[in-house]
Formats: structure tokens, C-alpha cells, sequence
């Protein structure tokens, strides 16, 4: 970012200690004024928060980063708002799933009015049957006739089940079809407009969150929206409805009994509403929770190169362990609240159920005493007791779906509020001023500016600034000064707390935000690139260009020369953040692409500062021919690039302190005329140059062109490019044929291998006590309804009876009823709760071996495109906490299924053979339906996953790079590309809808249909072969309850599914086992070496590009202590050796030597603890400035060493001007810092680790004129004693070499001292030429 969001502290100034000594006076003193400065913070803060009791900042403020206000509640979402996308054809298809719903629901207690009637029959026919004459339905029979009647009473019976059995059917088919389109019309509708409110976000808002967990809130929070608001809603409803229409029926049928049933419904209200509160507050909390550790993965794989160079996998994988714990502790508490809340439900319905029947039996006997004038007719009593008892038992069906609307409430909360937030800087805004002409006169008039992270610290202070039409203005003056700053305002990235910034006589306030930045184009520090072509990232900057103009534009960029030599040209994928070119290959068509916009104004933050010396001096003329008649902001540390400035203005501490042309401030000789100084050339190397300048040009016109021509980049096409840290994922969003190692083939390249049950719980077998103990509570209540199906029989055997013996055998079996409900009350509790355990804890472990596993591999893994970080993150986001619906409650599920299933046939076959071989030959049709349902729902989910990871991998590289997406106002286009896919899966979604909604509809409608089979044989036998009416409930009742088990097990099958596909994609990471791996704890350990480094005729090409071929016999041989520096154009081969000997790949022939031992034979940890590097874009974590700094390091730091190594840095008094000292937190990436800043940082943490062996990637490129040489020095001190590897393209600092290599295209064309390589008049004397100021700069001191 440059200076940018770092500018908050300026430096002391020029009071720097240059690494003398660290005395404990010292330390104590720092210490000593680190206090101070906090408690001076905080006595500030108390009063401000006095001031300001409703100031939200100030209370933010008090708290420290990170943290929450107790009194922070997390916020829910609204029925309203998970349903506010929803058109009128959405609310249509919502109205017609819910009323099918409600009529699936109803149309069990109709079901039971049959059979309250149909019961009747049976026990009259059980009385009278063997009697001549008996009167029956009115009429008076023989025994024949009295059969007769009977089967052709059932018959009837039999016909209303299949027609309640086929409008089942169609309702349900109505309801998940109907819904299920609705949800994805919705879905999509919801994801669009999340991205798009993140996409007009102002970036001072980004400043506070986390991009990896706005990321995982598109991935996982939106899937949990989705599945609350699909079929799981209807669900719910359904079986409420259920309960609403079993008690209307009760009602109907019986009020008294009714009430009596009701009696204890005001206490299961009471506790299924705490319960519910509960637990939707603890899912809110845990998809918070869960955010936290997807911000951590994704700021770990989005680095994972500088993970791996400081052996930060233990360090990365403990914190990612925390936050884990975290949300495990609150997904076990949530099963605590779901085991009562079950436990409860069941408890209270079976103590309604024995005094329902112990009711029953005094209704029944007045029955029988009045002749039918008073009480209730056992099929009465059969009637209110099932419509009451399915309405019941619905509350309990309900509770899973219910749990999952309030999840998706919980999860909604976040996504809608930043969907309802209106930003103070809104991007979208279509309103404010677009005048027809832009002349470029910006002002800046009393400006003051902190940033919102840290409105303590005032960057630009009373700042004016004038900047006439078509002027040039340079911008300089030591790190964290305010320039980037500067660059963010005339954006307008943020609003200035005081004072105006005008642009053409308007304030930027008034004019429209997308017509003033489509107006500048910007060059930044750090370019971004997106996966996607050359020629699409160029053509970003202005859409409508054709091919021509992207070809000039980059030539203008001295880029069209490497392009048009890849092998895919312009069409060569780029990766994620350009990872796959070089850094002077990335600015250059970063140039290209501010180039095509035809900009007003010009913003230029460093940005040559990438290029080699040649391609510099090149695109340094484009810039300058670019620049006549534009507004241009130069914003410079390498003052030779901003001499033909109209302005240049000198600033310190976010105030101009000097101002001028180049010669005049030279002529001044102050603060401009110390920095240029600085830069030149050490005096006798300058003789020579000027000595031989006149042989040195003549050498140039006749040199071959390879050597003044931008060579190709040995990086091409997909090579990654790791002589950066920054923007370490390699994701191109076009599939392209990778190379695949022995080692490993990608999960994605192949069919992803679906595990059986035993493969998933395998995974779970740690918890086996916890498991062992959830299924013991299953299996009793798998128990409890073909136990009650007994008691049930055994119950209408009583109602057979008369007088004192109705009444006493009631109470027995009433009473059985109350022990079988207190019972179901503690297995539930064992059920959920030891299944919550088992599976939150598999759920962290999967996670955790996951990224560990994912940590483990080498970087040809990260190499491949398809492992971008949003495809990681998602999959760690979603597939492991799928599993556990396999292993979890689920498998409760699936074992109170088999078990209720197995009892109730045994009990069937037990009392009724006959019948039950009969009924069983329906099985195999809900068998079928539910494969039918299980393999169209694992085609499904596959698909999707597979679909909406493209989404994935755009929204998450555009959120992580929303500020060049902003500058280049491309907001509009990522919107597009995101919307176009997903509607690839959300066609095939609604497709889908149907054949799910039809199988499911066959599966629920089969249950129906068996019924009247059942009883229609159950009749038949009773008639024709003497089986006893009451053992025909007794198996009716045995296979009813199995069935409504199957139906249970049914309704899950989406989650296990989804689970065994997720479970798949886990098994297959974790099975992979890199060639490299760091985890290997075999090889050559060394504790001490010389650092003797030796290559002996290298041949390398990346695996994902073999037929490229970097680096060509390469021999080179650094003796212990010696600096080697590498030079030559972007992309020869520099940074490849640096990759090379940190091990990031091994060599295709050739071997690498340290110590005269094969890189390959050592440990792996033990080698790169030997090295320290640092980058060319340095990588901070989203931590402490202290935790940067020993980043990688397991054992405790000293903080004296820590200061030491800050001061060596010339770090150390930036750091303790902060109001946090070295606790100050530097956001993600370090954005909280400059770019000056963020680079001593990263010497600070190399230093730090006393490394045998340093490698420094063009490690002061960011650092401004001062800062540069005391760094160097410090650097040059650093490098004593030690072996070093310095790849520069500022010549300067390389000059006190022991030994400079030149390379080209992969070989070492040229060796020697500095002083040898100047007078050989080579490839290297035409570098340092180009590199030269102007003869008048050399002369003006």
C-alpha cells in the first residue's frame, strides 16, 4: 500500500540510533516510555468515554483489538429479512410450500379419524364375532355375513389411506419442490447482494474486518441462510401444522380428554421457548466463532510462502487450534440445550399420555355404562389420543428444523446488516456531480486526516497543498509520512476529518465517486493482478479497449516483449495477485493497465519501484511521455525518477516542509539535497563511470539485442513467482492442465472417492466413550415406540374390558406410560449430549488435520491453481462440519432407526407373521425411494461444491484485493463475473428441485399406501384365519412407528449426504503426502554451520510448467561469510535460486549444497531455522509488531532481543512512538503500517532468528531515501559473519559484494567484485549505466 494506511506515526526524525550496542538502560527506558505513552492513552480514552457515554469509537477504543464489549450482543436476523429477497413469484411458490406443508402435516390426524372408526369395527367385530344374531353396525348378522361386512368395512378403509396416501403425495411434492425453487431463487439473490454491499464498502470499513472472515461468511453464514429458509423451513411448518391439526381433531373429538392431554403443554411451551432462545443464541455465537478461525486460515494460506520460510506451520497451527476450541466449546453446549430440550418434548408428552389413557379408561367405562349416551368410545379414545400424540410427537420432529431456522436467524444477522449498512464513502452512490470536462487542478485546504483504526494519531496535520492542471508533482520524504496518505485522499478511500479537498473548484464530497476515480489512474507499491488473462487484467482499466490498444499499452509498459513470449501470449493466467509472474513483470502490466484508461490524473506510488535498472529507465519514459498534458502525483522514494518534476514537495510528519523544483531544492541544500545525496553512487565508482561513458554507450548500441531487450520471464505462464511473499496464492480462475506430481493428484482432478459409513466413523472412533453412551441412548429410544406399540396393544385389550377391571388395568398401563417417558427423558439427554461431544470434537479435529495437512504440503501444491485460498478456506469452512451430521446426532438418527426398525419387526413377526411378511414386502419401495432421494442429493451436492467454488475463488480474491477493485472502479465486473457464476448452479439447483421433490413425495406417500395393505390383509387374516383383531394393532402399531422412524431417517438424508461427500473431500486431502514435506522429522540436523552454499549445474522448471526451462546449468559457490548478489532483468532466474535453497522445490538435475550436504538429506526444519529472508513485498500477520518479529520462533523471546533487533532494523523508534509500543496490532497484511515501515519489520524479524544464512530479496526497495542507507548499513553489519544472498535491481546496494553474479535467461553470464564487472564494460556496466542520475544531478551538489 505504500505509505498509505501506515502513515498514522511518523519517525522521530533524525535521531536514529544506527545498532549501537543495546544497554538494559536502554531496555528499561523503552520499556519506561511504552508505559507511559499507554497510560497517557488510556487516561485519554476514560475521558473521552466520559465525554461521550454514546461515542460507539471511544467505547471501541477502550477495548482492546479484538475483544467485545460484554454488553455487544450478536445480532439476529428477522423472518423478515431471511425472506426480504423474495419477489412476488418467491412469495407465491413460499405460499404454496407452506399451505402443502401444513396440509402434509394435517393429514396424519385425519388419518387417525379413520382410525378411531376403523378401531371401533375391530373391537366390536373381536366381541361378537363367534356370536348368531349379533347386532353390528346397526344391522343383525350370522357369523358368515358378520365377516363379510367386516373386510368389506376395511376395504373402504383402505381406500381412504391410498387417497390420503396420493394427496399426500402431491403436497409434499408442492412443498420441498416449491420451497426448494423459492430458497434458490432467493439464495442467489442473497449472495449477489451480500458481494455487491461488500463491494461498495468504503475501506476504512475494511480497515476494521478481516477479509478471510468476510469470505467464509459468503461460504458458510449464506449456506446456513440457505438451508434455514429451503426445505427445512417447510419441514418445521409441516409438522407444526401437525400439532396444531392433531389438537384441533382432539378438540373435535373429545374436548375433555383433549384438555387432559393438554394439561402439561403450558410447561413444554415454556421450556421449548428458553431452549429455543438458547440455542439460537449460541448458533449465532457459534458461526462468530467460526468466522474467527476462517480469518485465520485464510490470512495463513494467503501467506503460506512466508509460513513456510519461518517454519510458522507449529505457530499457525496452534492459534488456528484456539479458535477452534472455542466454537467446540460452544457447539457442545448447544447440544447440552438440544439433549433438554428433546428430553423434555418427550418427557412431557409420554406423562400426558398416561393420563390421557388412565382418562381414557373412566371415559370408556361411562361409555359403557350409559349405552353410548355419556363418555367416549374407545375409537373416539384412539382418535383424540393419536391426533393429540402425532401433534405431540411433531413438536419433537420439528425441533431439528427449527433448530436449523435459527441457525440460519443466527447466521443471517451479520450478512444482513452489512447488506443494510449504508457507508459513508458508497461507491454505488449514483448521485453527486460529473462534470463533462476534468482540467485536473486538485487543492488540498486545511486538511487534517487520522485513520479510523487508530483516530489517536493524526497523519496530515492543517495539510495544504495546491496541484495545478497538467502539472507534475512529486511527493516525498520518509516512510509514514503522510504521501500514500495523500494518494488514498485524492481517491477518495476516505473522507478528511477536517478541511477540503476540491478538484476543479468542487469539493470531491459532491462529485460522483465512480466518475472521479474512473478520471485517476494509479500505479501502486504493491500492484495487484487478478487470476485471469494478461489482457483481461490490462483491459480492467478501461473495458472498452480492443486488442490493438492492449498491445500498445504495453508496450508504452515495455511488457509486450516478456508477454509476447509466453507460451500463451496475452493469454497467459496470471494467478491470484499475479503470483505466477515476476514483481517487475507484475508492475509492468500494472503500468499497462493505468496506461489504457486514459486518465485525467495520475497516481504513481512507486511504481518503477519493482524494475530492473534497463526496464526501469524504459518505462520510466513511458511514464514521462504518459504524464504530458495529466495531473500527476509522484509519490518516490528513488529520487532519480521524479527530477523532471513540475513541484516536489518535501514532507515530514503529515506537514510539507519544503517545496521546489529538483535544481532548486538542490541548490538549497537541505532536507531534499541530504536525500539525493544519499542516493549517488560512491564517488570513485562514479569516475569510472564517467571515464568510460562515451566506450559505455557505444558498448550499449552494439550489444545483442537479448541484452537491452526485456528478456521473457523464466516465470512464465503458471511458474510461481517466489521471490514475493505478498499474494502467495496461485489462483487462476480459467482450468488449465496441470502437471501432477507422484506424490499426490488433486482432490478436484479426480472423482472424489464418496467413504462408507465405517471410512467417516473411523474418523470419530476417538470418541468412542462418547459415542458408545450416544448410541445406548438411541437404541433405548429406538426402543421406546416399539415398546409402546406393546403397552398400545395392550391398552385397546383394556378398553375391551368392563367395569372395576377397565378401571384398574388403565392405571397399570398408564403408569407404564410414565416410566417409558422418563425413560426417553434421560436417553435423549445421553443422545444428544454425547453425540454433541463426539461430534464437535471430530468437528475441530478434521478442521484442524486439515490445515495441518494443508500446511504440511510443498509449495507444487499451492502451485496448482485449483488450490487457491478461497477453495481451501471454503473447504474447511463447510466439509468438516458436514461429517459430523454423519457421525453426530445423524448417526443417532440412523441407529434410533435401525433399532426402532428391527423391534417393531420383530414384534410384527413375534404376534403376526403372516401379516408382517406382508408388510414387509412394502420395504423394499421405501428402500428404493430413499436410495433414489440419497443418490440424487449426492449428485447434487457435488455438483454445487464443485460450481460454487469459481464464485468462491472471485469474491475472495476481490474482498482481499477491494482496493485495486475500487481504484479501478471495477466493482460492476466482479459483480457480473460473480453473478454469471452462480447461475450455472443455481439452473441446475432448480432443476433439481423437482426430482427431489417427487422422490421425497414417493418416499412419504409409500408409508401411507403400506397402511392400507396392512390392514386390509389384518383383516382378511382376522376373518378368514382366526387371528385375534387386537394382535393385528399389535403389528399394525409395531410397523406404524418403524415407519415413522424410516420418515425421520428420510428428512436427513440431505445432511448425510452432503456429510459423506464433504467427508470424501476431507479423507482425500489428508491422504495426500507431499515430496517435501516439513513434517518429516528424518534427515541431517545442524545446529552450527559456516554457510557454505554450493550449486553444481542446476537445471530447474516448475512443476506446473515443464517444458520451460528456469534455471540452465547453473554453478555457483558462496564461501562461508561471503555476500553474493544476483542482478539481472525480472524473471532470469534470481529469485529461483533464493526458492531453491529454502527448498521450496528441488532441482530437476544438478544439486544444491549446503555445507556440502544435499539440501535434499537434511531436515527440512532444521535447514530453513539455518535461513532468514526477507522480500521483495514483505508479509506481516495480522498480530502484534512484537509477534511479527518473533514470528516462527516456538521458544519464548526475550523482549530485550526483540528491541535489538528493531534497532538494528532501524525499526525500533517508529515502533515506540506508536501509542502501542511494540504491541501496536498491524492488521491484516500489515496494512496498519507503510510500506517502509512493514519492510523493517520484516529485517527485525530475520534478524531476529541470528540466521547462518540470509537472503535478501530486493530488501530495501521499499524504504525511502534515509531510512534506505542506515538500513543498509545495518544490513552490511547484519551480514558479517554471515553467508548472504542479495538479489538487487538498485545497484547501489550491492556495490561492497563479495561476489556479483549476472544472470540472463538462466545461466551466469558475468562474475566478479563490482570494481571487475565496471571494467569489463559488460552486460553489468550497462545496468549500473542505466541506473546513473542525469550528469547535471551529479554535478548540482
Amino acid at each position: 500500500m505504500g505509505d498509505g494506511v501506515n502513515e498514522r506515526t511518523p519517525l522521530l526524525g533524525d535521531t536514529r540510533d544506527e545498532g549501537k550496542p543495546l544497554s538494559s538502560e536502554t531496555i528499561a527506558k523503552s520499556r519506561s516510555d511504552q508505559r507511559k505513552v499507554r497510560k497517557e492513552k488510556y487516561r485519554a480514552q476514560k475521558v473521552a468515554a466520559r465525554n461521550s457515554e454514546d461515542n460507539v469509537e471511544v467505547a471501541a477504543a477502550l477495548l482492546k483489538r479484538g475483544e467485545k464489549s460484554d454488553k455487544e450482543v450478536k445480532r439476529t436476523a428477522t423472518f423478515g429479512e431471511l425472506y426480504s429477497f423474495s419477489t412476488c413469484c418467491d412469495k407465491f411458490l413460499i405460499f404454496l410450500g407452506f399451505l402443502m406443508a401444513m396440509a402434509h402435516g394435517a393429514s396424519w390426524p385425519l388419518l387417525f379419524l379413520i382410525f378411531g372408526n376403523m378401531t371401533n369395527d375391530f373391537i366390536n367385530y373381536g366381541k361378537n364375532s363367534t356370536l348368531n344374531g349379533t347386532t353390528f353396525e346397526n344391522y343383525t348378522f350370522t357369523n358368515s355375513s358378520i365377516g363379510e361386512m367386516f373386510e368389506e368395512e376395511m376395504t373402504q378403509y383402505a381406500l381412504k389411506y391410498i387417497y390420503i396416501g396420493l394427496a399426500v403425495c402431491a403436497a409434499t411434492y408442492i412443498h420441498i419442490a416449491f420451497l426448494q425453487i423459492s430458497c434458490e431463487r432467493q439464495t442467489l439473490k442473497l449472495r449477489r447482494a451480500f458481494f455487491k454491499a461488500l463491494l461498495r464498502e468504503n475501506i476504512g470499513w475494511y480497515d476494521k474486518q478481516q477479509s478471510g472472515e468476510l469470505t467464509t461468511r459468503l461460504a458458510d453464514d449464506l449456506e446456513r441462510v440457505k438451508e434455514g429458509t429451503g426445505d427445512k423451513s417447510g419441514l418445521a411448518l409441516q409438522f407444526l401444522s401437525q400439532f396444531l391439526a392433531g389438537f384441533l381433531m382432539g378438540f373435535i373429538k373429545g374436548w375433555k380428554m383433549t384438555l387432559v392431554l393438554m394439561s402439561l403443554t403450558p410447561i413444554l411451551a415454556i421450556c421449548a421457548a428458553i431452549l429455543g432462545k438458547l440455542l439460537s443464541t449460541y448458533s449465532a455465537r457459534e458461526q462468530e466463532k467460526y468466522a474467527k478461525a476462517g480469518a485465520i486460515a485464510e490470512e495463513v494460506l494467503s501467506c503460506i510462502r512466508t509460513v513456510i520460510s519461518f517454519n510458522g506451520h507449529s505457530q499457525e497451527i496452534k492459534k488456528y487450534s484456539l479458535a477452534l476450541e472455542e466454537s467446540k466449546k460452544l457447539g457442545i453446549r448447544k447440544s447440552i440445550f438440544a439433549g433438554l430440550s428433546v428430553g423434555l418434548t418427550f418427557f412431557i408428552m409420554f406423562c400426558a399420555y398416561g393420563l390421557a389413557f388412565w382418562f381414557g379408561s373412566t371415559q370408556v367405562n361411562d361409555y359403557n355404562k350409559s349405552d353410548g349416551q355419556d363418555g367416549l368410545s374407545p375409537g373416539n379414545v384412539f382418535t383424540i389420543f393419536f391426533s393429540v400424540m402425532i401433534g405431540s410427537f411433531a413438536l419433537g420432529s420439528a425441533a431439528p428444523h427449527i433448530t436449523t431456522v435459527m441457525t440460519a436467524k443466527g447466521a443471517g444477522g451479520t450478512v444482513f446488516s452489512i447488506i443494510i449498512d449504508k457507508p459513508p464513502i458508497d461507491s454505488s452512490d449514483p448521485g453527486g456531480q460529473k462534470p463533462n470536462t476534468v482540467n485536473g487542478y486538485i487543492q488540498f485546504k486545511d486538511v487534517e486526516f487520522t485513520y479510523p483504526t487508530r483516530p489517536e494519531v493524526k497523519v496530515l496535520k492543517n495539510f495544504n497543498l495546491d496541484i495545478e492542471p497538467g502539472k507534475t508533482v512529486a511527493l516525498v520524504g520518509s516512510s509514514g509520512c503522510g504521501k500514500s496518505t495523500i494518494v488514498n485522499l485524492i481517491q477518495r478511500f476516505y473522507d478528511p476529518d477536517s478541511g477540503r479537498i476540491i478538484l476543479d473548484g468542487i469539493d470531491i464530497k459532491d462529485l460522483n465517486i465512480q466518475w472521479l476515480r474512473k478520471n485517476i489512474g494509479i500505479v501502486s507499491q504493491e500492484p495487484v493482478l487478478f487470476g485471469m488473462s494478461i489482457e483481461k487484467n490490462i483491459t480492467l482499466g478501461n473495458p472498452g479497449i480492443n486488442m490493438e490498444e492492449v498491445e500498445r499499452a504495453a508496450k508504452m509498459a515495455n511488457a509486450h516483449d516478456f508477454i509476447s513470449q509466453l507460451p500463451k501470449g496475452y493469454d497467459t493466467l496470471v494467478g491470484e495477485r499475479g503470483a505466477q509472474l515476476s514483481g517487475g513483470q507484475k508492475q509492468r502490466v500494472a503500468i499497462a493497465r493505468a496506461l489504457v484508461r486514459d486518465p485525467r490524473i495520475l497516481l504513481l506510488d512507486e511504481a518503477t519501484s519493482a524494475l530492473d535498472s534497463e526496464s526501469e529507465g524504459i518505462v520510466q519514459a513511458a511514464l514521462d511521455k504518459a504524464r504530458e498534458g495529466r495531473t500527476t502525483v509522484i509519490v518516490a522514494h528513488r529520487l532519480s525518477t521524479i527530477q523532471n518534476a513540475d513541484v516536489i514537495y518535501v514532507l515530514d510528519k503529515g506537514e510539507v516542509v519544503e517545496m521546489g523544483k529538483h535544481q532548486e531544492l538542490m541548490k538549497n541544500k537541505g532536507t531534499y539535497f541530504n536525500l539525493v545525496t544519499l542516493q549517488t553512487l560512491a564517488g570513485k565508482d562514479e569516475s569510472i563511470l564517467e571515464e568510460d561513458n562515451t566506450n559505455i554507450e557505444d558498448e550499449k548500441s552494439s550489444v545483442s539485442p537479448q541484452h537491452t531487450t526485456r528478456q521473457v520471464s523464466q516465470k512464465q505462464d503458471l511458474a510461481p513467482h517466489t521471490s514475493t511473499h505478498a499474494g502467495e496464492k496461485t489462483t487462476p480462475t480459467k482450468k488449465i492442465n496441470l502437471f501432477k506430481s507422484k506424490s499426490e493428484t488433486p482432490e478436484e482432478d479426480q472423482d472424489v472417492l464418496k467413504p462408507g459409513f465405517l471410512r467417516m466413523f473411523k474418523s470419530n472412533l476417538k470418541e468412542w466413550p462418547f459415542i458408545l453412551l450416544g448410541c445406548i441412548g438411541a437404541i433405548a429410544n429406538g426402543l421406546v415406540f416399539p415398546v409402546y406399540a406393546v403397552f398400545f396393544s395392550e391398552i385397546i385389550t383394556t378398553f375391551g374390558k368392563t367395569g372395576q377391571d377397565l378401571l384398574d388395568q388403565g392405571l397399570f398401563w398408564s403408569m407404564m406410560f410414565l416410566a417409558l417417558g422418563g425413560i426417553t427423558f434421560v436417553a435423549n439427554i445421553c443422545q444428544n449430549v454425547a453425540f454433541g461431544f463426539s461430534g464437535e470434537r471430530l468437528t475441530k479435529r478434521l478442521r484442524q488435520l486439515t490445515f495441518q495437512n494443508i500446511l504440511r504440503q510443498d509449495v507444487e501444491y499451492f502451485d496448482n491453481p485449483k488450490h487457491s485460498t478461497g477453495a481451501l478456506t471454503t473447504r474447511l469452512a463447510t466439509d468438516a462440519s458436514m461429517v459430523k451430521n454423519a457421525t453426530g446426532i445423524r448417526l443417532a438418527t440412523i441407529v434410533q432407526s435401525i433399532t426402532s426398525m428391527g423391534a417393531g419387526i420383530g414384534i410384527a413377526f413375534a404376534f403376526g407373521w403372516k401379516l408382517a411378511l406382508a408388510v414387509l414386502g412394502g420395504v423394499p419401495l421405501l428402500a428404493l425411494a430413499g436410495m433414489l432421494n440419497m443418490k440424487l442429493l449426492k449428485a447434487n451436492q457435488e455438483r454445487d461444491s464443485k460450481l460454487l467454488e469459481e464464485a468462491g475463488k472471485t469474491a475472495s480474491e476481490c474482498v482481499e484485493n477491494i482496493r485495486t477493485v475500487q481504484s479501478l472502479t471495477r466493482e460492476k465486473y466482479f459483480f457480473d463475473q460473480y453473478s454469471h457464476q452462480l447461475i450455472k448452479p443455481h439452473k441446475e439447483n432448480i432443476k433439481q428441485a423437482h426430482v427431489y421433490g417427487l422422490s421425497y413425495a414417493f418416499s412419504q406417500g409409500m408409508i401411507f399406501f403400506i397402511y392400507a395393505g396392512a390392514f386390509r390383509f389384518g383383516a382378511w387374516l382376522v376373518a378368514n384365519d382366526g387371528m385375534d383383531p387386537n394382535l393385528v394393532f399389535r403389528v399394525f402399531f409395531a410397523i406404524a412407528f418403524t415407519g415413522i422412524s424410516v420418515g425421520q431417517a428420510a428428512s436427513f438424508l440431505p445432511d448425510y449426504t452432503k456429510a459423506q461427500l464433504s467427508a470424501g473431500y476431507i479423507f482425500t486431502m489428508l491422504d495426500i503426502i507431499p515430496k517435501i514435506d516439513i513434517f518429516n522429522t528424518s534427515g541431517t540436523k545442524k545446529e552450527n554451520i559456516s554457510g557454505e552454499i554450493k550449486l553444481d549445474n542446476v537445471h530447474f522448471h516448475y512443476p506446473t510448467r515443464p517444458d520451460v526451462h528456469v534455471l540452465k546449468g547453473v554453478s555457483m559457490h558462496v564461501r562461508p561469510g561471503q555476500t553474493a548478489a544476483l542482478v539481472g532483468m525480472s524473471g532470469c532466474g534470481k529469485s529461483t535460486i533464493v526458492s531453491l535453497v529454502q527448498r521450496y522445490y528441488d532441482p530437476s538435475e544438478g544439486a544444491i549444497l549446503i555445507e556440502g550436504v544435499d539440501t535434499r538429506d537434511y531436515n527440512l526444519k532444521s535447514l530453513r531455522s539455518l535461513i532468514s529472508v526477507v522480500s521483495q513485498e514483505p508479509v506481516l500477520f495480522d498480530c502484534s509488531i512484537r509477534e511479527n518479529i518473533s514470528y516462527g520462533i516456538e521458544q519464548q523471546v526475550p523482549m530485550a532481543d526483540i528491541i535489538a533487533a528493531a534497532q538494528t532494523a532501524n525499526a525500533h523508534d517508529f515502533i515506540t512512538n506508536l501509542p502501542d509500543g511494540y504491541e501496536t496490532q498491524v492488521g491484516e497484511k500489515g496494512t496498519q503500517l507503510s510500506g517502509g515501515q512493514k519492510q523493517r519489520v520484516a529485517i527485525a524479524r530475520a534478524l531476529i532468528r541470528n540466521p547462518r544464512i540470509l537472503l535478501l530479496d530486493e530488501a530495501t526497495s521499499a524504504l525511502d531515501t534515509e531510512s534506505e542507507k542506515i538500513v543498509q548499513t545495518a544490513l552490511d553489519r547484519a551480514r558479517e559473519g554471515r553467508t548472504c544472498i542479495v538479489i538487487a535491481h538498485r545497484l547501489s546496494t550491492i556495490q561492497n559484494a563479495d561476489i556479483i553474479y549476472v544472470m540472463e535467461q538462466g545461466r551466469i553470464v558475468e562474475s566478479g567484485t563490482h570494481q571487475e564487472l565496471l571494467s569489463r564494460k559488460g552486460v553489468y556496466s550497462i545496468l549500473v549505466q542505466g541506473q546513473q542520475f542525469r550528469q547535471d544531478t551529479q554535478s548540482s551538489p
